[in-house]
């Protein structure tokens, strides 16, 4: 199937051995009562797709009844490791890691619950420090704290469960493009970390603009988790699309995947170029 057939939301490719594998919420499923699995989809092109195959099944006893939001998956230590929120009715949205053998394979659930048990919160990203050290960078809900974070956690080495207290990188009223809804609440959506050439640590989120959902880019100080983050002034993608993340091509392209439009029914997997231009990420 081509790109344009396929109805995600939050789309997170993954570039391994010569093909890219694709994941993302289920577009029937992203408001649905009731949720039963993710998907990847397989290309060597970008274009022509393969799939969907189902990569996790919900179990009939599993706690998740709900919600099966944004999976990422990162190769790690020789395993494959999915992060993804869930939800039930009962309990809170939070992150949790599932893990597999193979991009395509089987994942099972894995870790404790990442994310605290009180907050409401989502869209887990892995980032690993100049050292080695594991984290998880989360959104900490509007719907719980009015004004969204972005914050993180260190992971225990095996990813299993997180290592002391989050901590808070940004606020979403914090970046000069974001727009409050209702007068009062700022999103936060889909953080997604990466290092420039330079060595620039730099972090993709979403909230909303002058022109609906957006992507904004935020680059830390001290080039490490733990600085003071700065907010460029305007979105890096402004016309209504967004959860992003970017991956390397087997061609040397840098892309920025997001979901476009955000609108029920309509979404989709789209891919822009970015380079980078005298230490800041910009779109082509």
């Amino acid at each position: 199937m081509k790109k344009s057939e396929i109805y995600i939301r939050d789309p997170f490719v993954l570039p391994y051995k010569g093909k890219y594998y694709m994941y993302g919420t289920r577009g029937p499923e992203s408001w649905a009562d009731k949720a039963t699995g993710l998907d990847v989809y397989v290309s060597e092109n970008l274009e022509d797709w393969t799939g969907p195959a189902e990569v996790f099944r919900r179990p009939d006893d599993f706690w998740a009844t709900r919600d099966f939001w944004a999976p990422e998956v990162y190769e790690y230590n020789g395993a494959f490791y999915m992060f993804v929120s869930l939800k039930s009715d009962i309990e809170r949205r939070g992150t949790f890691i599932l893990k597999a053998n193979a991009p395509d394979g089987s994942f099972k659930p894995y870790s404790e619950r990442i994310t605290p048990k009180e907050w409401e919160a989502l869209d887990g990203t892995l980032y690993i420090d100049k050292k080695g050290t594991p984290y998880m960078v989360f959104s900490h809900e509007w719907v719980q704290i009015t004004d969204g974070q972005i914050c993180a956690v260190e992971l225990a080495p095996d990813l299993s469960r997180a290592v002391g207290k989050p901590f808070t990188l940004i606020r979403a009223s914090e970046a000069p493009w974001t727009v409050a809804n209702d007068g009062k609440i700022y999103v936060t959506d889909g953080p997604y970390l990466l290092r420039l050439s330079s060595g620039r640590l730099a972090m993709l989120w979403s909230s909303f603009g002058s022109k609906g959902y957006a992507v904004g880019i935020a680059y830390s100080l001290n080039d490490e988790i733990d600085g003071k983050w700065v907010h460029e002034k305007e979105p890096l993608f402004e016309t209504d699309g967004g959860h992003a993340m970017v991956f390397n091509t087997f061609d040397g392209k840098k892309l920025m995947a997001l979901h476009y439009p955000n609108e029920t029914t309509k979404e989709r997997p789209y891919f822009y170029e970015l380079v980078e231009n005298k230490e800041i990420l910009k779109r082509i």
